[in-house]
């Protein structure tokens, strides 16, 4: 492990996902702890979207906003986290791309299962693009974006939007994403005391998000049979993440399917670990990032 990471590892709450009550305040708290982000540059409004029902967003508009905008989708297993705990990465990502962030505030299982929070995202995403000129955004110019959870939501939300000709999508931004509830893999079947996220706390996940229904490519995208007509794709991946080889294998399969692709992955690094922005590989992986929506957005 990359030793700056590794000097955090002692500091990391444990906590137990099978109640999500406890797991959310423990959340909260990390994410309270993260460094403030700059403001100064980004105007900063809450919304309400309409749906069914309506979904609360959080929109960050860059002083110098070029024209893409990003419809970004929060890590926290698809139980925890609000705009409050995505904020950080939120406006970092709008400050460092000069993109429109409109940060989602799905609804998080249990209490709201498959489809509940691809529904959310989905609404959004359409919203989006029909208030495009309101946004002061250029509806051919939007990304889906996401970390964890909130990158299987991304991807879930590219192939809904491909097959229902729905709104396009100029670029899907995937970061150690969650996109197979089989946990098949290699980095699935043995990261089993892996800092942060492990098998079993994925496992408690897709319990909770999926309850007694089966899984479908929405909900796990990498059941899709058919990756054809998606929108170019950046996958980063973390080392020491059981996430890592479903990303991995689905890179790969997007490229077969001839969608361009970029795949990262972080050597030393685990999942969430580029929250430490002191480290240099999170100073890494976080401009590569950012610089990867800014070509992908730009005019």
């Amino acid at each position: 492990m990359d030793p700056e990471l590794e000097a955090f590892v002692p500091f990391l709450p444990e906590t137990d996902w099978a109640d999500p009550a406890a797991a959310r305040k423990i959340y909260a708290g990390l994410a309270a702890s993260r460094p403030a982000p700059d403001l100064a540059g980004l105007e900063i409004e809450d919304r309400t979207v309409p749906g069914e029902p309506a979904v609360p967003v959080r929109i960050y508009r860059p002083h110098r906003a070029r024209g893409g905008a990003v419809v970004w989708l929060r890590g926290g297993g698809l139980i925890m986290g609000d705009l409050e705990t995505e904020h950080p990465w939120a406006a970092r990502i709008a400050d460092s791309t000069d993109a429109v962030v409109i940060s989602v505030d799905y609804r998080a299982a249990p209490e709201h299962r498959f489809p509940a929070a691809l529904d959310d995202a989905y609404a959004v995403l359409a919203w989006t693009a029909e208030h495009a000129a309101e946004l002061g955004i250029d509806p051919e110019r939007i990304a889906v974006a996401g970390h964890s959870a909130g990158a299987g939501l991304a991807a879930a939300a590219a192939l809904r939007a491909r097959d229902e000709q729905g709104p396009p999508i100029r670029f899907q931004l995937l970061n150690e994403a969650g996109l197979d509830d089989r946990q098949e893999t290699w980095s699935a079947r043995h990261f089993t005391d892996t800092p942060w996220l492990d098998r079993g706390k994925i496992a408690q996940a897709w319990r909770h998000y999926l309850g007694p229904r089966p899984a479908t490519p929405y909900a796990a995208p990498a059941r899709a049979a058919d990756l054809s007509g998606l929108p170019p794709a950046y996958i980063a991946t973390s080392e020491f993440d059981p996430n890592r080889d479903d990303g991995i294998a689905y890179a790969l399969r997007l490229l077969q399917a001839g969608v361009p692709v970029e795949l990262h992955q972080y050597p030393g690094t685990f999942h969430g670990s580029q929250a430490i922005l002191s480290a240099a590989v999170s100073q890494r992986q976080n401009a590569d990032l950012t610089a990867a929506l800014r070509r992908a957005l730009a005019e």
